[in-house]
């Protein structure tokens, strides 16, 4: 074989999610676009990469020419036409439907008949999603989990229409970026991780507000009795408790399975701004 042309990714959106799911990429090789919608935005994702790489260096588990040479294939930008000639578009917005509906209509315009569109999205069915595009069949679901760096699974999606050509070329991205994949063969909202992970926490938070035992106890029980590395309520404030009541209701939403439906002082604490590690206070004080 001779030489093997680096491959383009651009990802849409550089919160935590997406400049992780850049800063794999680019280690792994990619020449990466990053796109946001603000310069500011942009400087804080990558920041946060150039940081990230400085922890492992220091740790010995990546060399200093690796970290430069991978942040140096990340470019950033706020024009989406950057997709243009990206081989893989991986999504990681917000979780709207309508944001990203607008994202992939666009994108459709935007990327080659070839480019792979794929969503980060927890807990929205990839089939809405692409039907926002004329290719719904190359749309699918790349869920990877938080810190990317650290976290080893990625839940492949398949939307109603994804192509098994589609779902192989999202196999091959993740898998190259260091990451093992679960497949989801039928695109219900929640898809496996969310939907466990909700069902815990809503029961673990309807417990807690009942007053059967204590956050503490809960999350004791969750680790020793389960061998769960963390318990659901510590989970709930470092994910977000207003990003888990959200994934809480869009699976509610679809389902009407009431095992879903959000604990009212789940409400309560996001309206008081209570929403765990990143405002000081959650389930737990910070």
């Amino acid at each position: 074989m001779g030489c093997v042309v680096a491959k383009k990714l651009a990802v849409i959106g550089a919160g935590l999610m997406g400049s992780g799911i850049a800063q794999v990429s680019a280690q792994a090789g990619y020449e990466v676009v990053l796109r946001d919608v603000t310069d500011e935005a942009l400087a804080r994702g990558k920041g946060g990469i150039e940081a990230s790489y400085e922890k492992f260096v220091a740790k010995g588990k990546l060399e200093a020419a690796q970290a430069e040479a991978a942040l140096a294939r990340i470019t950033t930008t706020t024009d989406l036409d950057a997709a243009a000639d990206a081989d893989i578009v991986v999504e990681a917005v917000f979780e709207k439907i309508e944001i990203k509906q607008d994202i992939f209509r666009a994108l459709d315009k935007i990327v080659r008949d070839e480019t792979v569109l794929a969503s980060n999205t927890s807990a929205i069915p990839i089939t809405k999603i692409a039907a926002a595009t004329k290719r719904p069949e190359r749309v699918v679901g790349t869920h990877f989990f938080s810190p990317v760096p650290m976290m080893q699974l990625c839940e492949l999606v398949r939307g109603y229409k994804t192509s098994d050509e589609t779902l192989a070329a999202a196999r091959a991205f993740a898998e190259e970026v260091g990451k093992t994949c679960i497949v989801v063969n039928r695109d219900v909202a929640g898809f496996v991780t969310t939907r466990l992970i909700s069902a815990i926490v809503v029961e673990a938070v309807k417990l807690y507000e009942s007053g059967v035992a204590s956050a503490e106890d809960i999350d004791i029980a969750c680790k020793l009795g389960f061998g769960h590395a963390m318990g659901p309520l510590a989970t709930t404030d470092l994910t977000g408790v207003d990003i888990l009541l959200h994934a809480t209701e869009n699976i509610y939403t679809e389902s009407q399975d009431e095992k879903f439906a959000p604990p009212e002082i789940m409400r309560r604490m996001v309206d008081a701004g209570d929403i765990g590690r990143k405002s000081g206070q959650g389930f737990y004080r910070y």
